[in-house]
């Protein structure tokens, strides 16, 4: 039981780390030229493929009926992962993954809100664990802006130069043209679309248990949709081809551990826990991202986000 207990703790873990690498690799892939709407598609073709045959030999007989319903429903909730996927992809592009790290500390906050809203919270001000949560929700909100636009003495020194090397050279929190104000807008956008889906997916869950169907017709969905968006804003057909360098291992670092990995887990942790519970997980993208930053990009670490030119990679 407690071994059961500790599986989807251990699962958030693995998702949050997931996210985290695929948005370092993400963002010098979209430094390096690739397009966002040209990743968003090919990464979740990748994943869906992936995803297809499992859907349809595990738990064939439990699996309950298709209905139309229940796709519509489906349709809705990659509806609401495209349009917070080409936000946060925008926002990346715009400001950075650390940004985006930070603005992950919001999706607590909106997912509690947005359940007690649609009742799949209850909220009694006189219990201890509402009283708790609504202050994580207040603590959430300040420290996405804290951490964002506060800088404070290094905690650890960079071992690197601004500059960098290799091949993570062009990753920064800020570059000096960064418009960090919109990127800082579409990044919370994404946060809130974030933690609609967890509360639109934790309703399908409950009517179509059937895991690996739901993640294979949302990445499904979402391939149809941002190919859509696709075709009216890259009218450059050479950016569809993918050479072997960064933007090939984006592709398909992110299509099969940061889509087809991360969505499986998370909604199977999704479906025993509930949403509240997910996203608790979601600051841990903070953690993670300055020990990478600090471990393997040598960049110095702040009590606070960092200077224009010494701004944490991940």
């Amino acid at each position: 039981m407690g071994m059961w207990i500790s599986m989807p703790f251990l699962g958030m873990v693995m998702v949050i780390f997931a996210q985290v690498t695929s948005l370092i690799l993400n963002k010098e892939a979209m430094s390096s030229g690739l397009s966002e709407y040209v990743l968003a598609v090919y990464s979740f073709a990748i994943a869906a493929l992936i995803v297809l045959p499992f859907s349809f030999f595990f738990n064939r007989s439990e699996r309950p009926p298709l209905t139309f319903s229940i796709i519509s429903r489906l349709f809705l909730l990659s509806l609401i992962g495209s349009s917070g996927l080409l936000m946060g992809l925008a926002g990346l592009n715009y400001a950075s993954a650390t940004l985006n790290t930070a603005m992950l500390n919001l999706i607590p906050a909106f997912t509690f809100i947005l359940a007690v809203l649609f009742r799949m919270e209850k909220l009694n001000w006189r219990s201890s664990s509402s009283q708790a949560k609504i202050i994580g929700t207040v603590v959430s909100i300040t420290g996405a802006f804290v951490v964002t636009f506060y800088k404070g003495p290094a905690v650890v020194h960079a071992r690197l130069s601004s500059a960098g090397t290799g091949l993570f050279s062009n990753l920064s929190l800020f570059s000096e043209k960064s418009h960090w104000v919109i990127g800082g807008l579409l990044l919370a956008a994404d946060s809130f679309a974030t933690s609609l889906w967890f509360i639109v997916q934790a309703s399908i869950l409950k009517k179509y248990p059937a895991v690996l169907i739901t993640v294979f017709f949302y990445c499904f969905f979402i391939c149809i949709q941002c190919a859509l968006v696709s075709l009216i804003l890259v009218q450059d057909l050479s950016a569809w081809r993918l050479k072997p360098n960064i933007g090939l291992l984006a592709v398909l670092y992110y299509g099969i551990v940061g889509i087809s990995f991360r969505t499986n887990v998370c909604t199977w942790c999704l479906q025993r826990t509930g949403p509240v519970y997910v996203s608790m997980f979601k600051p841990l993208a903070v953690v993670f991202a300055d020990v990478i930053d600090v471990i393997f990009l040598g960049q110095a670490l702040y009590l606070g986000r960092r200077s224009n030119q010494n701004f944490t990679a991940a």
